[in-house]
């Protein structure tokens, strides 16, 4: 991938610059409870701001529809956004028009202005030239902050950079950079972790590993499935037995491309699903008809963590158990601190992304010794199921 960064960036003082950050964080009773998604992009705002640009924020928050939601507004994100970036930061309250190109001129050199809500405007979710039009009005410069908003093709995270200079932010850089080190282009063998509840909100990211990746280790509820295609009883664990037919077919495509599927050997199981219930450790062809599968055992750690070590890089989207409630905890913990051991002694690649999987990381304590953990959900998702990404391809030079 070719694109322009804030390297290719010269000369910007009083240039308008026109930034797309991801500020849908979430909040209650008016306060923000998880600032990360804006310390990601605080480095790109600094920086514009300290080569003496005009910093003008464009976001979206929730889903207005079109339509001017007060509790959806943006303004109840500036306090957060100031405390993390610690400037002043001025309230635009419309992203298009005279209202929002006054506030923009009164912006000195080096100031910082966040304009209201994109999705206000029918015309954002449309990708309206119209809109799209109105928008790059005020803006000299199109800077693109948000990777986790560029699956979409909307006004502001894709049709911008057909009418103004178009370039990556930081995070968006080094997310960039990360995906191709860990699909793109990457130094082998690749080992891939998918867990999660179900098949069916993975088959297309399935699908598609199977034929990028050396291995493919499957954990979580969605082992059930695969299980249970190949014939072991799974009793009352969670399993989309309809979904049999595709599972086989995955191990079918696994194994045209030289795919190892690694599926757990052993399980935790328990007849309850809550912290500490009453567990053990079974052979995976044992499982009792009344209990269910809820974390993988110590020989499926054993051999996850083989695969790790034999590894060069590692691709994570999706916990091996239910890692919120101990002790089925243990496996995901065990594989993460492995994965980030490793990463630690510079041998491995590791990137990691989803909610989920997010969580899972901050719950080992091991989030900041992966390479990359992207934050970025359905954007890394799309991107792991080999689908095109209408911010991302913007950007590419041709």
């Amino acid at each position: 991938m070719t694109f322009k960064t804030l390297d290719d960036l010269n000369d910007i003082t009083g240039k308008r610059v026109l930034v797309r950050v991801d500020l849908n964080v979430p909040v209650k009773d008016g306060k923000v409870t998880d600032a990360t998604r804006i310390e990601r992009v605080a480095p790109t705002i600094l920086e514009l701001s300290k080569k003496g640009a005009k910093v003008v924020l464009l976001a979206h928050f929730g889903r207005p529809k079109g339509e001017v939601v007060a509790d959806q507004s943006l303004a109840q994100i500036v306090p957060a956004v100031k405390d993390v970036l610690g400037q002043p930061v001025a309230v635009g309250v419309d992203c298009i028009g005279d209202k929002a190109k006054a506030a923009i001129d009164a912006l000195k050199d080096g100031g910082i202005l966040l304009l209201e809500n994109t999705r206000f405007h029918k015309g954002e979710e449309k990708n309206d030239p119209a809109f799209t039009k109105a928008l790059a009005a005020n803006g000299d410069i199109y800077v693109n902050d948000a990777f986790s908003a560029a699956h979409r093709a909307h006004a502001s995270t894709e049709g911008l950079a057909h009418l103004l200079p178009a370039y990556a932010g930081r995070t968006m850089q080094a997310e960039l950079e990360a995906l191709e080190k860990g699909l793109g282009n990457p130094k082998r063998p690749v080992v891939a972790i998918v867990g999660g509840a179900k098949v069916s909100t993975k088959i297309d990211l399935l699908m598609n590993l199977v034929k990028k990746v050396d291995a493919l280790v499957i954990g979580g509820g969605m082992a059930n499935t695969f299980l249970a295609a190949r014939g072991t009883n799974v009793g009352k664990s969670l399993c989309e037995h309809d979904l049999a037919d595709t599972a086989k077919q995955i191990m079918i495509e696994a194994a045209t491309a030289g795919c190892a599927i690694i599926l757990p050997e052993d399980g935790v199981i328990a007849r309850e699903f809550k912290a500490g219930a009453d567990n053990e450790t079974v052979a995976i062809d044992a499982i009792p008809a009344d209990a269910m599968v809820l974390d993988v055992g110590p020989k499926s750690v054993e051999a996850v963590n083989a695969w790790i070590s034999r590894a060069s890089t590692l691709v994570w989207n999706g916990p091996l158990g239910a890692f919120e409630i101990a002790p089925f905890d243990a496996a995901t913990v065990a594989a993460a601190k492995h994965a980030a051991a490793r990463t630690k002694e510079g041998v491995l690649i590791s990137v990691a992304g989803g909610g989920d999987t997010v969580a899972a990381l901050n719950h080992a304590g091991v989030a900041d010794d992966f390479t990359y953990v992207s934050t970025a959900g359905g954007a890394f998702l799309e991107w792991m199921e080999g689908k095109p990404l209408p911010g991302v391809d913007v950007l590419q030079q041709k």
